[in-house]
């Protein structure tokens, strides 16, 4: 297929995009913020197009939602318009949509309004709280492209099995979100929707692969997002964007209707999972409401793990990894690390250093299996259109094998793989670490097109263990994070990646952290973080109310 042709095929992406936006609601380019203005996270309080209650509204955690509607203080339909409005203005800024689903969603909030009004109950744990949708989660009746220009006609012809369950426990969709090309980048840049920005600084990356749903995060498109991970594809985002995401173990959350090239592959495990706007909780509230109704029922290859109720307390020990052993971090977010430390020994958990456990090995496994058929099922859909490989996708795909692996090579690294598990699990027990607090990557964000290390969110996906970023609520600043002259790179790698930094380049980009737990662990990670981060971010009566 000819240049030409696979351009107006992707226009077809972009007429869909706008033939959805609801006109109504887009303000002309003169009272937009300026291009060269980085920071644009508080313009909807000044953009005129969101009344103040409306405002108060997309600043709500989805938890307090819930409750404003149950207690009829607050309808759907109004929840939903506040939502969609700042979602327009976000993708006027950032360009994170790929639909917008306005009749979809204001019927939706209707239907809840009725029930409401006729009951006096709530649908479900979910009722009435926009959620935004990474694109390659299939929506019935349209189209899901995952990025890739060869797809852009296709039509899903069912909801993902996760749509449908968050779906029944009352949430209501309104807008879909952007990915980048081979949905293999920790960036957000494809040939069809074009690059998505960081709303914090919109020279950054709102990390990848879920790049849209972090800016949807970060701007406050949606109170909760649904996003997919194999690398760091939730937490990257969420970490970028000042949001909070979270991984979960493998096999706890649906995986049909979510569209992917080279799927059956099990060697690594990608999974779906939430991403939130305003506190951990909210991804409690979603991960709950989605096993509760059991899942594994239907999509059988699931654990049957039900949904505990977990509380934290103090009682813990934190494990801090300064320092992947490989890759050294920039110091905004060493930075960050020591504050977190500080405050955790300030509130009574105890804290200890953790030696990271040859991650450079992990990564060498990880890294072997992303495309074990040498990315020969990426590239053969690029080729049906002719479109050109972007840079990081190219980048990617050069992490696999020349050929694909045979099936001797493949069963030797998944036994690498287990072997290193059981390894870096009886390690933790054996120092009596709980949970390691760790960076989400090795800057507080990338420049657009500079995300190529990975490792610092990928070793979690290699060992399967459930992440949880938070913000730390510390923000890059000159002043505070120059540049460490004195460094000596230990390879080519961290060179590279410690080139990279200047302050200036990432003013003002938020830091997040990441909590690991051990496998199968997700709802005491989900507490500890709940607790962490609040205790992090200095939120003493939270602190009170959690104890």
């Amino acid at each position: 297929m000819s240049v030409q042709n696979w351009e107006i095929r992707a226009r077809r992406a972009k007429d869909v995009l706008l033939n959805s936006v609801p006109k109504q609601w887009i303000l002309p380019a003169h009272r937009l913020p300026p291009a060269h203005q980085k920071n644009v996270e508080d313009f909807p309080r000044k953009s005129g197009v969101l009344s103040d209650k409306e405002v108060s509204i997309t600043e709500m955690s989805a938890t307090a939602l819930v409750a404003g509607m149950g207690a009829g203080l607050l309808s759907a339909e109004e929840v939903v318009i506040a939502f969609l409005k700042r979602a327009v203005l976000g993708h006027q800024l950032l360009n994170f949509a790929t639909e917008f689903m306005v009749e979809r969603a204001i019927s939706r909030a209707n239907e809840l309004d009725e029930h409401f009004k006729r009951t006096g109950k709530l649908v479900g744990p979910l009722h009435g709280v926009p959620i935004s949708v990474k694109e390659h989660i299939e929506i019935k009746g349209r189209t899901c492209n995952a990025g890739f220009v060869a797809w852009v006609d296709d039509i899903a012809s069912e909801d993902a099995l996760l749509v449908q369950y968050l779906e029944r426990a009352g949430a209501v969709f309104h807008v879909r979100t952007n990915q980048p090309q081979s949905l293999m980048h920790l960036c957000c840049d494809n040939n069809l929707t074009g690059p998505t920005r960081n709303p914090h600084n919109r020279t950054l990356t709102p990390g990848g692969s879920s790049g849209g749903e972090g800016a949807s995060m970060g701007f406050k498109c949606a109170a909760l997002g649904v996003g997919t991970d194999i690398g760091g594809s939730i937490r990257a985002p969420a970490g970028f964007c000042g949001a909070y995401g979270f991984r979960p173990t493998a096999l706890r959350m649906p995986a049909t209707g979510i569209k992917v090239p080279g799927s059956g592959q099990e060697s690594i495990h990608g999974t779906a999972g939430p991403l939130a706007s305003q506190r951990v909780e909210d991804l409690n509230l979603f991960q709950r409401a989605v096993i509760d109704q059991e899942p594994w029922e239907t999509e059988t290859s699931l654990v049957p793990l039900p949904w505990r109720r977990v509380k934290a307390t103090k009682n813990m020990t934190v494990g801090i990894m300064w320092d992947d052993g490989c890759v050294r971090p920039h110091p905004p977010v060493t930075r960050a690390l020591h504050h977190a430390k500080e405050m955790l020994l300030a509130a009574g958990l105890k804290v200890v250093d953790w030696e990271p456990y040859h991650h450079d090995h992990g990564w060498e496994i990880i890294s072997s299996l992303y495309f074990p058929d040498a990315a020969n099922s990426q590239r053969t859909v690029l080729s049906q259109s002719g479109e050109p490989l972007l840079p990081l996708t190219e980048w990617a795909f050069a992490y696999s094998r020349a050929s694909p692996l045979s099936i001797p090579e493949n069963w030797t690294l998944n036994c690498k793989r287990d072997a290193y598990r059981d390894a870096y699990h009886a390690l933790m027990k054996s120092r009596g670490v709980d949970f390691i607090l760790c960076p989400v990557y090795v800057g507080a964000a990338a420049v657009m097109g500079e995300a190529q290390y990975w490792n610092y969110t990928a070793i979690w996906n290699i060992l399967d263990y459930p992440g949880v970023v938070f913000p730390s609520g510390l923000v890059v600043d000159p002043e505070l994070d120059p540049v460490d002259g004195g460094y000596r790179p230990r390879s080519e790698v961290d060179a590279r990646e410690w080139a990279k930094y200047r302050p200036e380049r990432y003013e003002g980009a938020p830091i997040g952290l990441q909590l690991v737990g051990k496998r199968f662990k997700d709802e005491e990670t989900l507490a500890a973080a709940g607790l962490i981060s609040d205790i992090v971010q200095g939120k003493v009566e939270d602190i009170k109310c959690r104890l």
